[in-house]
């Protein structure tokens, strides 16, 4: 039988090598060609899904006709390879190392209250004056920790826990809670534009309000070439 030199052995490694990257980018220019079609599962928070994703769908299938969206929302984290979810949007660390990632644009985190309730109580103008105000707080459903409000003072960052009349464990509950009086909470600014823009919410202290940049696109390694996964990606940095 034969047997191969070291200098041999190295010589057909890097014949494997070249080869897979052959193959590999022969994969990546069929998919850049391929139309995207088929099934595209989407795991989002519910805030993102309602405020972001679901008002862009439509868009989207006009420019992919042939594409099927399953979007499902729900603030607990979800094992994307094992759900078989081809792309998640999330918001906070990551904590897969599996996952291929995107940094999407930054939000911004701001107290708002409604108008009347501001007529009434009056505006607060430093986070201080939280004190003396009706406030909204979340808790986290993962966690079952309270929500800490972050503020920018200066050059450095704190954060507080307000004493709330109202504790909800969704950020829409929030939101719709202030809107109906209840008092000041913070939120997102996506998460609240409509309500700004109907005239239901007031932005309070937004010279304190702290700027984000932790909302990612995640995916899976497998789903690199999926022609639907990259144009729906594009889509998510246009948003942006």
């Amino acid at each position: 039988s034969l047997t191969l030199t070291a200098e041999g052995r190295d010589l057909h490694e890097r014949a494997l090598r070249l080869l897979r990257d052959a193959e590999e980018i022969e994969q990546v220019a069929k998919a850049a060609r391929a139309e995207p079609s088929g099934t595209l599962r989407i795991a989002a928070s519910l805030p993102i899904g309602l405020h972001v994703i679901a008002p862009a769908l439509a868009a989207f299938r006009k420019l992919h006709p042939k594409v099927t969206i399953d979007l499902r929302l729900s603030d607990q984290m979800v094992d994307l390879i094992e759900e078989g979810i081809d792309l998640a949007v999330r918001i906070g660390e990551l904590g897969d190392s599996r996952l291929l990632s995107r940094r999407l644009s930054p939000h911004r985190l701001c107290c708002y209250a409604s108008p009347e309730y501001l007529a009434t109580r009056g505006t607060p103008e430093h986070p201080d004056d939280l004190e003396g105000h009706e406030t909204v707080n979340m808790r986290y459903q993962s966690t079952g920790q309270l929500f800490r409000w972050p503020f920018r003072i200066g050059e450095r960052e704190i954060e507080i826990v307000p004493s709330s009349g109202i504790v909800v464990d969704a950020s829409e509950a929030v939101i719709a809670a202030i809107a109906a009086g209840a008092g000041v909470g913070m939120g997102t600014s996506f998460t609240a534009a409509p309500w700004i823009k109907r005239g239901e919410l007031t932005p309070v202290l937004s010279e304190f309000a702290v700027d984000r940049h932790n909302i990612t696109a995640v995916w899976p390694e497998s789903r690199r070439t999926n022609p639907s996964v990259r144009a729906f990606l594009n889509m998510l940095i246009e948003l942006a």
